[in-house]
């Protein structure tokens, strides 16, 4: 892969690094010259996106709910590079589409632990490792979702948590000025992965229609966190939306 210079020697981590959103970002930061640890849950999927960068990548099974795993993968990622510059911090889940009142509790605390503490447990790990080492600082990028702004039927438990990783972003920003730290948020409409493959079949909309949805490559959502992971800390991107420029969002419902 070609190697960008002002990358050289930069170590990201990315979770839920296998597949979709996440291997997209893993594969933009490697191209551009990024030590990069991937991080989730399916060891086979992290061994396949990190042999595409051998001496470069490390694959790190990692459940993030719980947090001795998340503590783990920066312990590794530490040892193998020296450091940590960046968290993408990605990994989430969501329900099928149900009305809140027939929803399980236990689903609705698998959502929370995963995009909600899970998140947290990253962010906590990255200001521990980021403020201890020399030169002090780094930057995180949450991914949050347009379902924060403006919420999908029936996804109750998906849009609060997405909520909640604003504040995330917003406290950890504040609270990571002093060690150098920056933290911003990615906020993604309808990337081509396999989660959201359902969009080009025809997903409810508010008004009670079924509609085919434009969708726009990962890809394109790889080079917009590559964008934000380059810049230097003097600068940060709180929010940034990337979307299908014809997916009902502006105007929804």
């Amino acid at each position: 892969m070609a190697t960008n210079q002002a990358a050289a020697g930069k170590v990201a981590i990315v979770t839920g690094g296998g597949s979709g959103i996440g291997k997209a970002a893993a594969l933009a930061l490697l191209g551009a010259g990024w030590r990069v640890a991937v991080a989730g849950r399916r060891a086979d999927v992290l061994h396949q996106v990190a042999e595409q960068a051998p001496g470069q990548a490390l694959a790190v099974p990692t459940d993030i709910t719980d947090p001795a795993s998340v503590e783990a993968l920066f312990a590794a990622t530490v040892k193998a590079f020296g450091r940590v510059d960046l968290l993408f911090n990605n990994a989430g889940i969501g329900l099928p589409a149900a009305p809140l009142e027939d929803m399980a509790v236990a689903d609705w605390k698998r959502v929370v632990d995963t995009n909600l503490n899970g998140m947290f447990y990253g962010i906590q790990n990255a200001f521990r490792t980021m403020k201890a080492q020399q030169p002090m600082g780094g930057r995180i990028i949450n991914n949050g979702s347009i379902s924060a702004y403006a919420p999908r039927p029936h996804s109750i438990a998906y849009t609060a948590t997405k909520h909640a990783v604003s504040g995330l972003t917003k406290s950890a920003s504040l609270d990571g000025r002093r060690y150098n730290i920056a933290v911003g948020q990615i906020d993604i409409g309808n990337a081509m992965t396999d989660l959201a493959a359902r969009m080009a079949k025809g997903v409810p909309q508010a008004n009670g229609e079924i509609a085919v949805e434009p969708l726009m490559d990962a890809k394109i959502v790889g080079d917009s966190i590559l964008y934000m992971a380059n810049l230097p800390l003097e600068a940060n991107v709180l929010f940034h939306t990337v979307m299908a420029t014809k997916m009902p969002f502006v105007g929804r419902g």
